[in-house]
């Protein structure tokens, strides 16, 4: 075998750095003199690092309550004058209205949805949904009737009742 026609090798090997002055890559081993840079694992490269600033994600509040999107869910709002393409004494509930392409079935089944009392409804219609006060009074004007009239998503969990009903302590030694 000829070592002139040895195949070139592509990869090149570490450097190794800190083994002496006379190797050029001594004492600082190329980091050069003191800093942010010459120390430790170069944390400055993560995407979250602002030159030393506090960083974004701690200096905002966290988000409680009120406005965020996953624990205050508003339910879709539907006017009155929209019902009017569904036919006379049908039952209206989340099926009704996803089949008549009035609301997404996702988005219904994730916020519910309230009837509102913007408009006229020329028909009469059974309502299995929750509305507000002025479209049950238009509902029953028109010769139909609101049957379930319960807040949108509400808790069945909790009854109304005394502490003790709800949370079950009634017996366990706490008056």
């Amino acid at each position: 075998m000829n070592p002139l026609a040895l195949p070139k090798i592509k990869t090149k090997g570490a450097k190794r750095v800190g083994r002496g002055q006379s190797s050029g890559r001594g004492k600082t081993s190329g980091r050069g003199t003191k800093g942010q840079n010459a120390r430790g694992k170069l944390p400055i490269t993560h995407p979250h690092y602002e030159g030393g600033a506090g960083p974004l994600f701690k200096r905002l509040p966290i988000r409680r309550g009120k406005g965020h999107a996953r624990i205050s869910k508003k339910p879709l709002a539907i006017n009155l004058k929209v019902l009017n393409v569904l036919p006379r004494n049908s039952q209206v509930d989340l099926e009704t209205l996803v089949e008549a392409r009035i609301v997404d079935a996702n988005d219904a089944k994730a916020y519910g949805v309230k009837i509102l009392g913007d408009g006229q409804l020329n028909q009469p219609l059974i309502i299995k949904l929750p509305t507000s006060k002025s479209a049950k009074v238009k509902i029953e004007k028109a010769g139909g009737r609101v049957e379930v009239n319960p807040k949108p998503n509400s808790n069945p969990k909790i009854s109304s009742g005394s502490a003790s009903e709800i949370f079950s302590i009634k017996g366990k030694g706490i008056k």
